[in-house]
């Protein structure tokens, strides 16, 4: 009975430092990779890593881990050549695959949710016009200056912000706002120079990791909200 009870008590205290290692190697390589991201997307805000299923070292030595959590605060994309900041984005992926080295890792499968900010959207409408909440979901308000005859009248319209797919023949889909009405006021041709200011299309599909797509938005006070999903992803990279 006592060779026993000193066999339990090494099981236990073994278990115990097997649990210990463990969990510091899964925290090892959570900081890692939330520094090979940030730096890799030049980020000003944070970048943190969860990596789920126990025990990791057997995940890690198989090269197969079961989920991986990114959050990503304040991550910059290339939309249309030009940088689109997010305020938020949150990925699950699953069913990851390492390389040899543990540089890269595929997903087999990915969902998320992003957040644009109206400030964020204004910063990278190129148009110089101003976005902010429409009054109800999938609206936006767009405020920009039009000149006339020498004069620069300024003008809001309610526009509608859909998910389109891109006709460039690259695939992937756009973000399109297009105003819902434009007052004609008498003036000849006014439409056509506020749409020119106020309607927009970016593809924010280029600036995702290779098979992050997205695949619905809507919009409330706080900004417009990103729906994300994908196979084969691609979530690290040198």
């Amino acid at each position: 009975m006592r060779f026993l009870r000193v066999v339990l008590i090494i099981g236990v205290v073994l278990g115990a430092l097997f649990v210990g290692v463990d969990r510091w190697a899964a925290g090892y390589a959570e900081n890692r990779l939330a520094d090979r991201i940030q730096a890799r997307q030049g980020l000003a805000g944070s970048s943190e890593v969860e990596i789920h299923g126990f025990p990791f070292l057997t995940q890690a030595l198989s090269h197969d881990l079961d989920r991986v959590d990114l959050r990503l605060r304040g991550v910059e994309v290339m939309a249309d050549g030009r940088k689109t900041r997010l305020s938020e984005l949150d990925a699950s992926f699953r069913g990851v695959k390492l390389n040899g080295d543990y540089s890269r890792g595929t997903a087999k499968s990915a969902t998320g949710t992003g957040l644009i900010t109206y400030a964020d959207l204004t910063a990278a409408s190129q148009t110089g016009a101003t976005l902010s909440y429409g009054g109800a979901p999938g609206k936006v308000k767009v405020t920009a200056g039009v000149d006339v005859l020498g004069k620069t009248l300024t003008r809001s319209v309610v526009s509608t912000i859909t998910l389109e797919d891109a006709q460039d023949g690259k695939g992937g889909r756009i973000v399109r706002v297009r105003a819902d009405e434009v007052p004609g006021e008498g003036i000849p041709g006014i439409e056509k120079l506020v749409r020119r200011k106020t309607d927009f299309d970016r593809n924010l599909d280029s600036g995702l990791p290779a098979g992050l797509h997205l695949s619905a938005l809507t919009s409330d006070e706080s900004g417009v909200h990103l729906t994300l999903d994908g196979s084969n992803v691609v979530m690290a990279g040198s």
